[in-house]
């Protein structure tokens, strides 16, 4: 799980290695900044509406690979790297615990249909709380060390794309401490919402499943602790050359000493309210995100949630659609049904056919010069042909691309 966890981070990899080019390309720097930005809000706001406790995981990971993107904009490579190692671990522990639920309830996802399996499961709880306090940057927890480095080096920046991936990345933090106690909550601590048999046979995964949560429990818990200072700390030389930074664009000092205090803590702040909303919502006053969920307003921001922001119709209408017409239009008509099928067998054979049935007409008029004429130019040909070998040779050639010459005349 680690390493398929590690896989859709390559590209994340691919901009850490490249950091001697883009060093030299702020332009594009800036357009890498805001497109991870905005990649951490999008994917933590469709997380919020998520039914399926599988893909509340997938998308805080879209989430969370926003956040290395904008880190790497910020050229802070090594926090990019070390929030990559550090979500490798707490990601694939929620994703496990996820799939120990998903063994305990007969295959059922739908966080909706679950609920009050803190009793059958206790282990699988503590390990997904594990998991999600650290993707949410509860202090002190891996998640924390990285994420809480990457939005403080987004303010020191002291630009515009830097304050607006501080502010936007910080709300993004909120989102995903909301989703994350929700899929919490909906799972583990609400009223049961299943069949009275599902719970009945809901129990612990065997060890083979539970050792494995175990340790990358651990992981979640010490590794931004251990590895802090190496990775990202004042005067480390542990990437050596493997990783250049402009003297001008390195901002961990300013991030360090930055004079507001309160700066530091807005992420941690942000995470807690929307961890606190989303227990209070959920458990006090559920009611009234139903209520919300029913109005005119609310409806619309829920499908407009649902719907992905409406990405996969745009893709599909601008995107899919005018590239699989011009795919079809290029291959289709012009290659397969031109081409070829002008120079195949087929071209080839209608073409022949075209010449003799022309020549057949033209013989079979009955006129003398006609036929005088096809005499003399035939045996012509043949005494050119066959009385010299390097004629023939070049004849042959020729032969070969004659019927495509006579397709081409003729169609």
């Amino acid at each position: 799980m680690i390493i398929s966890t590690y896989w859709v981070t390559a590209g994340v990899f691919l901009l850490i290695r490249c950091s001697p080019l883009l060093e030299y390309a702020p332009t594009a720097l800036t357009v890498i900044t805001i497109i991870g930005t905005v990649t951490a809000f999008f994917a933590a706001s469709v997380g919020l509406v998520q039914n399926d406790i599988k893909k509340v995981i997938a998308y805080s990971t879209c989430s969370q690979l926003g956040y290395m993107v904008l880190a790497c904009g910020l050229s802070n490579y090594a926090v990019s790297l070390f929030h990559l190692l550090n979500h490798g671990f707490f990601k694939a522990l929620l994703f496990l615990s996820a799939g120990s639920v998903i063994h305990a309830m007969r295959d059922e996802q739908d966080m909706r249909k679950l609920g009050g399996l803190v009793h059958s499961t206790p282990y699988t709880y503590s390990m997904m709380l594990i998991g999600s306090l650290s993707l949410m940057g509860f202090p002190f927890l891996t998640g924390f060390y990285s994420k809480d480095a990457i939005l403080e080096l987004a303010f020191a920046n002291y630009s515009f794309d830097g304050t607006f991936a501080h502010w936007l990345g910080s709300l993004a933090a909120a989102f995903t401490a909301f989703y994350s106690l929700r899929l919490l909550y909906l799972t583990f601590l609400s009223n049961p919402h299943s069949s009275q048999s599902s719970y009945q046979d809901s129990h612990e995964s065997p060890w083979q499943m539970t050792v494995p949560l175990f340790i990358l429990s651990i992981g979640s818990i010490f590794v931004g602790y251990l590895f802090r200072d190496m990775y990202i700390g004042l005067g480390s030389s542990f990437f050596g050359n493997a990783i250049w930074v402009l003297p001008q664009n390195y901002l961990m000092v300013e991030a360090e000493f930055i004079e507001d205090t309160i700066i530091k803590w807005i992420p941690v702040i942000l995470s807690l309210l929307g961890a606190f909303l989303a227990v209070y919502l959920l458990h006090v006053t559920p009611n009234f995100l139903v209520n919300v969920k029913a109005s005119a307003f609310g409806k619309s921001v829920y499908k407009f949630l649902s719907n992905k922001w409406h990405f996969g119709f745009l893709y599909n209408y601008y995107i899919a659609k005018p590239s699989l017409e011009f795919g079809h239009d290029v291959s289709y008509k012009i290659l397969d049904r031109g081409l070829i099928e002008m120079m195949g067998p087929t071209g080839i054979s209608s073409g022949i056919s075209k010449l003799t049935r022309n020549y057949s007409s033209f013989v079979a008029t009955g006129l003398l010069y006609n036929s005088t004429l096809s005499i003399l130019v035939c045996t012509t040909l043949f005494a050119i042909l066959f009385t010299n070998p390097v004629l023939i040779a070049q004849w042959v050639d020729l032969l070969l691309i004659l019927p495509i010459f006579c397709v081409l005349i003729l169609s």
